[in-house]
This record gives C-alpha cells, sequence and structure tokens, in this order.
C-alpha cells in the first residue's frame, strides 16, 4: 500500500470475521500510524452450539469480544450496525449506512469479505461484500445517490482501493510476520467463537499464513484480491 494512504476502512459481517481474514495486516497498518475504522454488520448471534446460550446473550458476548480485539489491533472506532446473524440482504437501508459511513470517514482502502467464493461460503459474507462494493461505486461517489446525507454535510468520497479477503483469486499479498502474533491476541478475545478449538484454529491459521507467504518469500502472509477503482 502506498505510504500516502493514510485512513482505512474494515467491513466486516461478523463479530472475528475481520480477525481471521486480515487481522495480521490491520495490526501492521495501525502500528504504521494509519487510522482503521470498523464496521461490524451483525451481532453474530447465532454463532453458538450451546442449547442454554440465546441469542440476546450472545450478542452482547459477542460484541465486547470484538471491541477488546479491535483494541488489541490498534482500531480506532468501531461502529455496530446490529443486524442478526444471518439476516442481511442488499437493500438500499443497508447499502445506505455503509454509504453515510464512507461518507463520514472518508476511506482511501476498504477492506471486506470477498463475495465470490465458488461454492461453501456463508451469506452474510457474500452479501456484506456484494452490498459494500456497490456503496464504494458509485453510491458514495455520487451526490445524487442518498442525497438526504449531502443535506447533512456528508459530503461524496471515492475509495481508491478495495482489499478482499477470503479470495479464491488472490494476487495482494501483506507480510504479516511481525504482526502475526497480535492477530492471534486478538483472535483469542473472541472466546465464544474460538472457544476448545483455540490452539486448533491458530494452528490452521498459520498454516495459512505460511503457505501464502511461501510465494512472496516471506514466512508469514496475508492474501487479498486488491481493486483499484478508477474513476
Amino acid at each position: 500500500m502506498e505510504e500516502s494512504i493514510k485512513t482505512v476502512m474494515v467491513v466486516s459481517p461478523h463479530p472475528d470475521d475481520a480477525e481471521i481474514g486480515a487481522g495480521g495486516t490491520i495490526a501492521l497498518w495501525c502500528k504504521q500510524g494509519r487510522e482503521v475504522f470498523y464496521v461490524i454488520c451483525t451481532n453474530g448471534d447465532k454463532g453458538s452450539s450451546d442449547p442454554n446460550m440465546t441469542s440476546e446473550t450472545l450478542a452482547k458476548i459477542r460484541q465486547q469480544e470484538q471491541i477488546e480485539a479491535s483494541k488489541i489491533l490498534g482500531v480506532s472506532n468501531v461502529t455496530f450496525l446490529g443486524y442478526p446473524d444471518g439476516g442481511l440482504e442488499d437493500t438500499p437501508a443497508f447499502r445506505g449506512e455503509l454509504v453515510r459511513l464512507i461518507r463520514k470517514h472518508r476511506p482511501e482502502v476498504v477492506l471486506t469479505t470477498d463475495p465470490y467464493r465458488k461454492y461453501l461460503w456463508h451469506r452474510d459474507h457474500r452479501i456484506t461484500g456484494i452490498v459494500t462494493m456497490d456503496a464504494i461505486f458509485p453510491y458514495a461517489r455520487d451526490h445524487l445517490s442518498y442525497p438526504e446525507q449531502i443535506v447533512e454535510g456528508l459530503k461524496p468520497h471515492k475509495v481508491k482501493e478495495i482489499y478482499f479477503w477470503g479470495s479464491e483469486e488472490s494476487d495482494t499479498f501483506i507480510d504479516v510476520e511481525e504482526t502475526f502474533t497480535v492477530k492471534l491476541s486478538a483472535l483469542s478475545c473472541h472466546v465464544s467463537q474460538v472457544g476448545q478449538y483455540g490452539d486448533l484454529l491458530k494452528q490452521h491459521i498459520e498454516e495459512r499464513a505460511s503457505k501464502a507467504g511461501q510465494s512472496q518469500g516471506v514466512p508469514l502472509a496475508e492474501a487479498f484480491r486488491r481493486i483499484e477503482i478508477i474513476y
């Protein structure tokens, strides 16, 4: 990423997705002095196999876990949209919320999940990726889109780049050797999700990072599909 890039927005389907997919990169960019904002689309209230857990309790737990993880990474601000887990849809209202946050925070780069995996992929991930792309281009750019926001003082904004994690067609690799332990520490905050599988999950994530790094000649990397937006 260019040194001139100062502001990054991360749009995550659920609490913990950003840490899994891009935690090392996020920690690195924060360490480099970039301002990183989180948008968590759903409250994650379905992500439990505990028969005694309720959606209301789980949503509160996962929000606090995300706040703690974000602090470890160095994230400046976290916005929780609060949609139910599994409840995201491609609607003007959801898209408008993302447009509003893009116009408010004015990120040069947006990180989110790749919506175009061919087979098994959580629906919330697909919807998040698609709606985020649409919010960036053309809606956040065009002053006649969501004009009520313009009246409120939120000016149109042009995002320069999108980084998709979870892509099957990665073309950009970030060396995360110096921040990989920070990524794992942040991931450990998501106790409700990591639980007894923490060590196994961390092993899997490290193996994936090692594989991504091999092609770049570095020990550990995170892989992305990068889109440069030409206006």
